[in-house]
């Protein structure tokens, strides 16, 4: 067994991008950090035998790479169609305006203020570009926008950053929230297990061949830092500040910003549960 296979999700060994399905292919943003992990990836879907493409969150706002996406498509013989965005957040966002003047398509998402050129996105939609199955998922928590798309095809599911493809996402608050979170992550494991989902296509870091294993993990995680948080709570710590320092104090400092959000919605989840 090698050191990956050994990981929650089975993350693909070797360099992120390139084809990860027989119909989805990643291009990789040259935004690596601790945040965004190697890099936003860029989703370019169609079926085999059409020359039609969708692609799932074109990026930040960076010419090179917006035409390396299209660049992609083309040398598969493929013009893009249609552009999806699986949430707001400008690392898969801020490019889709730039994108859409390159590709002449509209933009579609959940929320009306990033839509360009066409109509949103909802529960139960399907995307049918070039004969296409690609299936809309309402997945809020880490921001109240999230989509997941369910490409039954493949049993592939992209999860922009309600799972990532290495360590865990951070719960937006105030926009997202971990009620909301744990079911999106519920909803995820009933689709690994109903249809056989088995390929997790994440908006950061590699391919998970193991979804139903990798959402565990997730819901394992959650639970076990509320139970944390709780404690150090009850141990005096009243703000979320000293809550982190104490709870995450293994965690790279640089992170703490981004686990003080992550436990600003646990101390919501908490109240609201009457459990502090």
């Amino acid at each position: 067994m090698t050191f990956a296979a050994a990981l929650p999700g089975k993350p693909r060994e070797g360099a992120i991008g390139g084809p990860a399905t027989a119909r989805a292919v990643c291009v990789l943003a040259a935004n690596p950090s601790a945040m965004t992990l190697d890099g936003t990836n860029t989703w370019i879907v169609s079926e085999p035998d059409s020359d039609l493409a969708v692609v799932i969150d074109p990026g930040p706002l960076d010419d090179t790479h917006l035409r390396a996406v299209i660049a992609t498509a083309e040398s598969a013989g493929k013009r893009i169609a249609l552009t999806l965005l699986s949430h707001g957040h400008p690392d898969h966002s801020d490019g889709a305006g730039r994108f859409a003047e390159l590709t002449g398509t509209s933009v579609r998402a959940l929320d009306p203020a990033l839509r360009l050129g066409g109509e949103g996105l909802g529960v139960g939609d399907v995307i049918t570009t070039g004969g296409l199955e690609l299936h809309v998922l309402s997945t809020p928590g880490h921001t109240a926008d999230s989509l997941c798309f369910h490409l039954p095809a493949d049993r592939a599911v992209f999860t922009g950053d309600t799972v990532l493809g290495r360590g865990t996402t951070v719960v937006a608050h105030p926009d997202g929230r971990l009620g909301d979170y744990l079911d999106s992550l519920r909803r995820l494991r009933s689709l690994a297990v109903d249809e056989d989902v088995v390929t997790v296509l994440p908006g950061h870091g590699p391919v998970l061949d193991d979804a139903r294993g990798a959402i565990e993990y997730y819901l394992a995680h959650r639970a076990k830092r509320l139970a944390q948080v709780e404690t150090a709570v009850e141990n005096g710590r009243g703000t979320p500040e000293e809550v982190v320092a104490h709870v995450y104090a293994d965690v790279d400092r640089s992170l703490w910003p981004a686990a003080e959000l992550s436990v600003r919605a646990q101390l919501d989840y908490l109240g609201e549960h009457g459990l502090i």
